[in-house]
């Protein structure tokens, strides 16, 4: 007689996520999006075996019944992350991700970077802690004209470039949490110190992985095609749809009723 197969600790943990999940994945949009198409076989990482299909033309195709699975286990991670009122990190560098990511993070409120990752984003706090406020402060003193009643055309222009220059960087990341409940990923190989960094923090990462790099390097791995664009879009829709849902039950503050109680009396 066959032996039962028992799940191990953390599938069972992973199954259990699902029960917090509200999106449906369609593997028939995967597919549609080319979220399937993996790279050269000369170019592929042997970890991704699990996730490989067949090949076709000389190139992978991945299992989509393993994407929609990661997805699943991603979103109801998300969603449940999202639900605790902990920040979700947007990151997405690469040309073809960058307004995706900057859209859905926008959307959903959440801390994001679509520019160069700095070195110490999230482990350097000092460091960044003290740009951030120097951005907001230089922010505030320019909307409130101290810095125009103070010094000259040419120098309000500078400190407004200084400005600028600071938020193409920082923007996103001014009003991120010490600590963030999550690392979102469009491409692990291009982000990889956004990775180096949250692995080192144990923060965990949802990332999306192609058939060239390493998915042990992530905690909710979703093997698909991370160069189309449409592919990416419905990932990150997805995603997007994941963190607000988990917002939408986020508790709201308990009401102090003796409180209410006497404002209702002094009515």
């Amino acid at each position: 007689m066959a032996e039962l197969a028992v799940p191990s600790d953390e599938e069972q943990g992973k199954e259990r996520l699902h029960t917090f999940m509200a999106v449906d994945v369609d593997i028939k949009k995967l597919l549609e999006s080319g979220a399937h198409f993996g790279h050269k076989t000369s170019r592929w990482h042997p970890k991704m075996a699990p996730y490989i299909h067949s090949k076709r033309a000389g190139s992978h195709v991945i299992d989509l019944t393993k994407t929609v699975a990661g997805l699943e286990s991603a979103l109801a991670f998300l969603e449940k992350t999202a639900g605790s009122g902990k920040q979700v990190l947007f990151v997405g560098t690469k040309r073809q991700a960058k307004d995706i990511v900057r859209s859905a993070a926008e959307a959903t409120g959440m801390p994001f970077v679509v520019e160069r990752w700095v070195g110490g984003m999230l482990t350097n706090t000092a460091t960044m802690n003290g740009r951030i406020k120097h951005l907001k402060d230089l922010e505030t003193k320019m909307a409130s004209g101290a810095l125009e009643a103070r010094f000259s055309k040419l120098e309000v222009q500078r400190f407004q470039e200084e400005i600028d220059a600071m938020n193409h960087l920082y923007g996103g990341i001014k009003d991120m949490h010490q600590k963030i409940g999550a690392l979102y990923v469009v491409d692990l190989n291009e982000d990889m110190n956004a990775v180096r960094e949250a692995r080192k923090l144990g923060v965990p990462i949802i990332a999306v992985v192609d058939t060239n790099a390493d998915p042990s390097l992530v905690d909710f791995p979703v093997p698909a095609n991370d160069d189309a664009i449409k592919a990416l879009q419905l990932i990150t829709d997805y995603v997007q749809e994941a963190v607000m849902a988990g917002k939408g039950k986020v508790k709201a503050p308990a009401v102090d009723k003796t409180e209410d109680a006497s404002a209702s009396s002094e009515k």
